[in-house]
């Protein structure tokens, strides 16, 4: 199993290869794939220092798989190309999710659409995974109409500049700025870029991402999200109607056999998700499950994971483990 990993250098790379070497992924030669800057950088890895090579380069080399987290515009140029050449490309950036020729994956729920045919396959967004892992089961048993989400997000989602800039503010340095406004003690209701409806493309992600994974768009998804100051981790406040009433002994037995998912929602015992304890785990964390008393039929939940492991990394090699395991590569 010859694997490529496209942007080795980021910090979604270097935690695919934690990842990778945690999960004992059957690795017989890895290519570590970066930017032309980049080239020639050494990286540890299971004990060995691999040289960075550049994507040409990586082309030529043929492998099996390739994961790639460097960026949608790489994306759109070289995943075609290694897959005109055999390999297949998991990709973690937005550049293929909504290209209805493209599977939108997460392994838990829709792994089983995946052929030998796909050779490129999406990645979701970060948000987004974390969210469908707590919605699919609960759609499958009472139909959901209308999904508001807001979330708080880390600085790590957005890259290593910003989590720089966190660092120096809290430091009291000036430096290089990733948002427009400083981040420390502060929360900034814009991730990504503003579209023409108001919107950002991170919140329109949300609401169209789902209904792809999902494959239904008998319901609709609404989202703010905020880019706050904690370092890792992703949290969301979620409001969910559906069809049918839930009785929350259920929602709660059903979520606690989900694969991936677990439920921390005591509040005798002040027991509810928080990043801090997301940090460096790989499932999705739910609580504060309540009935929302204002309207019939809805749920109210708090939703928190690993934005750098199971919204990147961790999603990514998982269909990687997938494919290997079902022989589809």
């Amino acid at each position: 199993m010859k694997v490529a990993v496209v942007g080795a250098t980021g910090m979604v790379g270097e935690v695919m290869l934690k990842v990778l070497k945690e999960r004992s992924f059957p690795i017989t030669e890895l290519l570590l794939v970066a930017s032309e800057r980049s080239v020639g950088k050494k990286i540890s890895y299971n004990g060995k220092s691999i040289s960075v090579i550049g994507l040409a380069d990586a082309v030529t080399a043929r492998p099996d798989l390739a994961i790639f987290s460097a960026g949608g515009d790489t994306s759109l140029t070289w995943a075609p190309k290694f897959a005109a050449a055999g390999t297949t490309v998991i990709d973690n950036s937005s550049a293929w999710r909504m290209d209805p020729e493209k599977k939108l994956i997460v392994p838990e729920i829709n792994a089983n659409k995946l052929t030998k045919a796909d050779k490129i396959i999406a990645n979701p967004n970060c948000s987004t995974i974390q969210l469908v892992m707590i919605l699919a089961p609960l759609h499958a048993r009472y139909q959901m109409k209308r999904v508001v989400v807001s979330t708080y997000q880390s600085v790590s989602g957005t890259g290593i500049k910003a989590v720089k800039q966190l660092e120096n503010e809290m430091a009291g340095i000036q430096g290089e700025m990733a948002y427009p406004y400083p981040i420390n003690r502060n929360a900034l209701p814009h991730c990504d870029s503003f579209m023409e409806n108001g919107y950002t493309k991170e919140e329109m992600k949300l609401a169209r991402e789902p209904q792809k994974i999902l494959d239904d768009r008998t319901f609709s998804i609404s989202a703010t999200a905020v880019r706050i100051p904690t370092a890792g981790g992703h949290s969301e406040s979620v409001n969910v109607e559906f069809e049918s009433d839930f009785e929350l002994n259920e929602v709660r037995r059903i979520l606690n056999n989900t694969p991936g998912v677990v439920v921390q929602d005591n509040p005798v015992t002040n027991t509810y998700p928080m990043p801090i304890y997301a940090h460096d785990k790989d499932d999705v964390f739910v609580g504060r499950i309540r009935r929302d008393e204002t309207q019939r039929n809805t749920l109210n939940m708090w939703i928190v994971a690993d934005n750098l492991r199971k919204g990147a990394a961790t999603n990514a090699i998982q269909i990687a483990e997938y494919l290997v395991d079902n022989k589809l590569l």
